[in-house]
């Protein structure tokens, strides 16, 4: 019987010793894994996602242990669209911190990841060989107590800290029982159709084509057919791996190397591999809106943002708006533009933002989007993750702007201001210094208005041709307000007799952003 599989990241910043600590606890490793890349081999740094395993004995458990997957992440800040890509599928975050430097920069920003996209945290104080072992005790203390008060600030209280030296092998009883502890086994549901994300393909020759990644969701066997990722390939599986173990079926959650009939390995990288319809490609997306509280820059609508759906990331122009009411999204409510969110939006979900995707990607229903500035400068100690949500709607065609986002009514005020200039009789004003002379006032015919005096009244038309037009008061002016206004009469002088003080006439009313006839509504 194939034990339950349990998926454990490990982040931190660049040379907090992540891949050391990876290979202490692993029994199993994948063809992906301990920087075996010649480049990072070079650098001497993790550049990208590496995969091991080791088994735990689990009360929880049906058969008794655990597989525990480690997904050791990279740490360089050049690098966190990696990362992003690589915590969608984890159970639990271990966050690796040199205990000699403290949180660092990416520290920082693996932590926001962690809020994000994850519910359990444990913490690994690494490095501790390297403190005086007279000194070392006090010292971990302290640099516990400076990591609580950061940790305290985040959804993530009272977790628990371990102090471990990964090279020597010190703390890592500790910590293992510390893990095992903490597991709180996920529900693993086998419905739904098959979705899995691929981190890495490769042909094996005379075999076929191998696909490692994770099941996302429902399950899959020997012999059933998949799609691979946009390619339009449908192939059959021959053989699943877990972890050099044959096996012959997956389900949520599990890690695994699939191979199916051969393709060139070369046209993919990363990408879904799935069944049934549910994975669309995808060119705009709504998703409601949470701020991050540690981004300092700016945020407004019709800026490019980097968008993250699983391991993809692309760029996006985006629009915010919000909803007149608290309620979930729908195409048929309307919608009130903003420049920027809400600031009570951080830590909560407080509007919507559409994103206009550059290039078109997988998608998820449901999926958890983190929009990032990874165009900010690296070496500025800053967070380049600006804000998150989940998807809440999708446009599928390449066209959508011209066919589909008309239906959105994202809606911006518009108010224009003119003044009275005599009354023609108690039921009707004539108005000027609201439209330009050129302008078309029938377009404005029958829009509301409302007068300083506080009537209501509605626009009838134009008066002569150098911009004025009348009012139609339907109740009448007040007496207070006639007494305001001139009747415009010459009398002996030859001028018309002035208002004793000006009225104003408001017009306001709503422009959807997405109307290509740029109606007016009220």
């Amino acid at each position: 019987m194939k034990h339950p599989n349990f998926n454990i990241g490990i982040l931190g910043h660049v040379d907090s010793g992540k891949t050391s600590l990876a290979k202490m606890l692993s029994k199993v490793a994948s063809t992906a894994c301990f920087d075996k890349n010649p480049q990072s081999k070079e650098r001497g740094i993790t550049l990208d996602l590496g995969f091991s395993s080791f088994t735990m004995e689990h009360p929880k458990s049906p058969t008794g242990e655990l597989l525990i997957t480690l997904v050791d992440c990279p740490g360089h800040a050049s690098l966190l669209k990696t990362v992003i890509g690589g915590v969608h599928i984890i159970d639990m975050m271990v966050l690796v911190i040199d205990v000699n430097k403290g949180i660092q920069t990416q520290t920082a920003e693996c932590l926001v990841i962690g809020e994000l996209t994850c519910n359990n945290l444990l913490i690994v104080l690494n490095k501790i060989d390297l403190i005086e072992k007279d000194k070392r005790e006090n010292k971990i203390e302290r640099v516990k107590k400076k990591i609580n008060l950061t940790i305290n600030q985040t959804k993530f209280k009272c977790c628990q800290m371990v102090a471990v030296s990964a090279t020597q092998s010190e703390g890592i009883e500790h910590l293992l029982s510390t893990i095992s502890e903490n597991i709180s086994l996920p529900h693993r549901s086998s419905e739904g159709d098959f979705i899995f994300s691929v981190d890495h393909c490769f042909g094996v020759r005379g075999q076929g084509t191998v696909l490692t990644g994770t099941c996302l969701q429902g399950s899959i066997k020997l012999n059933d057919s998949v799609q691979i990722s946009d390619l339009k390939l449908e192939r059959k599986i021959k053989s699943i791996q877990v972890f050099k173990q044959a096996v012959s079926s997956i389900v949520m959650g599990d890690r695994a190397g699939i191979c199916v009939a051969q393709f060139d390995p070369k046209l993919l990288e990363r990408g879904l591999m799935f069944t049934g319809n549910m994975v669309q490609k995808t060119y705009g997306i709504i998703i409601d809106i949470t701020r991050v509280k540690y981004y300092k820059g700016t945020i407004t609508s019709k800026t490019k943002y980097h968008v993250s759906v699983g391991h993809e990331t692309t760029l996006a122009k985006i629009t915010f708006f919000k909803p007149m009411a608290a309620t979930s999204f729908s195409l048929n409510t309307e919608y009130l533009f903003q420049e920027t969110p809400d600031e009570d939006c951080i830590d909560q979900i407080q509007g919507f933002a559409l994103l206009e995707l550059e290039t078109p990607i997988l998608c998820v229903p449901n999926s958890v989007v983190i929009i990032s500035r990874l165009d900010m400068d690296i070496n500025t100690p800053a967070c380049r993750l600006a804000f998150h949500g989940t998807i809440q709607h999708s446009f599928h065609t390449p066209d959508y702007s011209s066919t589909s986002l008309e239906s959105l009514k994202i809606f911006k005020w518009k108010e224009r201001q003119g003044v009275v200039e005599r009354m023609s009789n108690e039921y009707e004003v004539i108005g000027k210094e609201l439209f330009k002379k050129e302008t078309n006032i029938e377009l404005f015919r029958n829009l509301r208005v409302s007068l300083s005096t506080g009537e209501v009244g509605c626009i009838e038309g134009s008066f002569g041709q150098s911009g004025k037009f009348k009012v139609y008061v339907s109740d009448g002016l007040k007496e207070s307000t006639r007494s305001l206004i001139g009747t415009g009469k010459k009398g002996k002088t030859g001028h018309g007799n002035e208002p004793n003080e000006k009225v104003i006439i408001n017009l306001k009313f709503k422009r959807y952003v997405f109307d290509k006839s740029k109606s007016m509504h009220q």
